[in-house]
């Protein structure tokens, strides 16, 4: 039996939604498992690990298409893990729901936003090992701003500080409360809103992403706001919907050596493709 699946780039926290909210874009890496063909299975594979949460990988092949920039903070290894979680329940026979496909990746994936809205798709918050997609899009066009540099999680994470000033608290538990609120309703004011209020990561990881405050000082047309994407070194630029070419344009001239990219909000999370 041949399984085919594919599971989707996202981006975390948007903004002040730090380990909590994450979205899942029209981006996709896949995953073919065959029969074995007589080579060795790499069993240090990540999403091969995840796949043995479900059923031995012994006697098959795999085979990876991969199209989410590595490093970059599009989510790529939630991706992978969420590959072989799917694939794994797949030739199991088995059909573990959202939350439990969760836990068991958590030990490969640590970031449960990343991984919660590549296993179900759109803008998800995920807290206690739970997972509620809370929106099937976002009142804003999400465009990807991506550099060449790559930024490890576990070195940008280790840029945090341990606490935080009362006031800087109380900043990003108001833009927080507006994402949420934003979400909710669709509203596009509030979203825009809530882009630029976070105190918790995004200021630390700076450094890593100095086109996050060139945006935000000029702004493109059509523009919104910006997030860092999970631990950067993208940036997602929110643009308004009816606008979003002009704004693809204008980012793609500022900044010939990134990648630009429209990236769609993706209704649709890990699984058979």
């Amino acid at each position: 039996m041949t399984i085919h699946v594919r599971a989707p780039a996202t981006s975390a926290n948007i903004g002040p939604g730090f380990d909590v909210a994450a979205v899942a874009f029209d981006l996709w890496n896949e995953l073919e498992v065959g029969e074995g063909n007589g080579q060795p299975v790499d069993e240090t594979h990540l999403a091969i690990r995840a796949f043995s949460r479900f059923a031995s990988p012994e006697g098959r092949s795999f085979t990876f298409t991969d199209r989410i920039p590595r490093e970059r903070g599009l989510g790529s290894s939630a991706a992978v893990v969420a590959l072989g979680l799917v694939a794994g329940a797949i030739a199991a026979g088995m059909d573990p729901d959202a939350d439990e496909l969760l836990a068991e990746g958590l030990p490969f994936e640590g970031h449960a936003d990343n991984l919660a809205a590549a296993l179900v798709g759109g803008v998800c918050l995920t807290w206690d090992g739970r997972i509620a997609r809370v929106a099937d899009d976002v009142p804003a066009a999400a465009i990807a701003v991506i550099p060449q540099e790559r930024v490890k999680t576990a070195e940008s994470r280790a840029s945090l500080p341990q606490n935080l000033q009362h006031a800087d608290a109380v900043v990003s538990v108001v833009h927080a409360t507006l994402l949420g609120a934003a979400l909710a309703s669709g509203n596009q004011m509030l979203f825009g809103a809530a882009g630029s209020g976070d105190r918790l990561h995004e200021p630390y990881r700076a450094a890593n992403a100095p086109h996050l405050e060139a945006i935000r000082s000029d702004p493109p047309v059509g523009y919104l706001g910006a997030t860092l994407s999970g631990s950067g070194p993208t940036v997602i630029v929110w643009a308004e919907k009816a606008r979003v070419a002009e704004t693809v344009a204008q980012l793609a001239a500022r900044f010939p050596d990134h990648e630009v990219l429209h990236l769609p909000v993706t209704t649709t999370g890990a699984g058979a493709a």
